[in-house]
C-alpha cells in the first residue's frame, strides 16, 4: 500500500492524550515543519506555529480552551491565513499536510474548527483583521484509552461511518455514479478522498470526472449553519479532500494541475470550487 494510503486510513481524530510530553528530539522535528513556509494550491499562504500550553503564562494564555472536548493536549497546531480567494480551501489544504506528517511521527491530532477558544488562540497567534484563523488541532501521544465524551463525539459525529462511492463520485453527469473500476487509476486517490475527515463527518465534496476522461471537477454541496468566525468551515473540507487527492496522484506519479474552468458544468444545488486536469504534455 502507498505510504499517503496507509496514513490517511491510520489517522483518526484523537480527543484523549498521554499525560506524556512529546520527547524534545520530536518536538524540534514538528515544529519545524510546522513553522516552514506553506504555499496552497491556490496560492495563498497559511501561517502555521506550535503553541505550547506548558510555556504559556496563565494569566495570558487563560482563555484558551477546546470547551473541555480535548483532554490532556499540551500541544496545539494553530495558524493564520490573509482573507483572500479560496483562503480557507487553502489553510484546510496545508494544515492537512502537516496533519499527516504528524501522523507519520506517531502523533495522534484532531480538527478542530467550532469547538475552540477563538479569542485565546487568534491573541496566540497574533491574528491580524486581515487574517482568519479557520481550525487548530492539538498535538500528543494518543492515549491507550478514550474518554467518555470522545465515545460520545464519534458516536453522535459517525466518525466510523463514510458516505458509499455512488453518493459522491460522478462520470459525465450527476446522474450516473462513478465506480472504483471506471475511476481506475484514479480510484486510490478517489478512495482517500472519500476517507477524508470532515466536519461533522458530512463529506460536502462532490467530484464529477469529466465526459474526456482525464480531469475531475470538485463541488461543495453546503450545508446550513457551518459558518464560524467569517469562516465557511466546508471550505476547510474541500481542502482537506483537494490535499488527499493531490498527494495521493503525487505519490503514484500521476501528474496533473488545478485550474478554474469556466465551462465546469453548472450545478444549482452545488458550488464548484475548482478542477483538477492531468498533465498530457510529454516529451519524445
Amino acid at each position: 500500500m502507498p505510504e499517503m494510503s496507509r496514513l490517511i486510513q491510520q489517522r483518526v481524530s484523537c480527543r484523549t492524550y498521554a499525560d506524556t510530553p512529546v520527547e524534545e528530539k520530536l518536538l524540534h522535528k514538528i515544529e519545524s515543519l510546522i513553522t516552514a513556509e506553506h504555499t496552497g494550491p491556490f496560492g495563498n499562504k497559511p501561517q502555521f506555529q506550535l503553541i505550547h500550553l506548558d510555556m504559556a503564562d496563565p494569566g495570558k494564555w487563560k482563555n484558551l480552551g477546546t470547551y473541555g472536548v480535548i483532554k490532556n493536549a499540551r500541544l496545539f497546531l494553530a495558524g493564520k491565513v490573509t482573507k483572500g480567494f479560496k483562503a480557507v480551501e487553502d489553510y484546510g489544504y496545508c494544515m492537512e499536510s502537516l496533519i499527516l506528517k504528524s501522523t507519520a511521527l506517531g502523533l495522534g491530532t484532531c480538527w478542530l474548527a467550532g469547538t475552540f477558544s477563538a479569542g485565546g488562540f487568534a491573541r496566540a497567534v497574533n491574528l491580524q483583521k486581515n487574517e482568519l484563523l479557520p481550525a487548530i488541532s492539538p498535538i500528543g501521544y494518543p492515549a491507550h484509552r478514550k474518554s467518555l465524551t470522545e465515545k460520545i463525539f464519534r458516536l453522535t459525529a459517525r466518525s466510523d461511518r463514510r458516505k458509499p462511492w455512488p453518493l459522491i463520485f460522478f462520470a459525465g453527469n450527476f446522474s450516473t455514479p462513478l465506480s472504483p473500476r471506471q475511476a481506475g487509476k484514479y480510484s486510490e486517490a478517489l478512495e482517500n478522498i472519500r476517507l477524508a475527515p470532515s466536519a461533522c463527518n458530512r463529506q460536502p465534496w462532490r467530484i464529477l470526472l469529466d465526459e474526456g476522461g482525464n480531469a475531475f471537477h470538485f463541488y461543495l454541496q453546503r450545508a446550513f449553519g457551518y459558518k464560524l468566525r467569517n469562516v465557511y468551515i466546508q471550505d476547510l473540507d474541500m481542502g482537506i479532500a483537494m490535499n488527499h487527492f493531490e498527494l495521493t496522484l503525487h505519490e503514484l506519479k500521476i501528474s496533473g494541475h488545478w485550474i478554474i474552468k469556466e465551462n465546469a458544468p453548472p450545478v444549482n444545488s452545488l458550488d464548484y470550487i475548482v478542477s483538477w486536469q492531468e498533465n498530457t504534455d510529454y516529451c519524445s
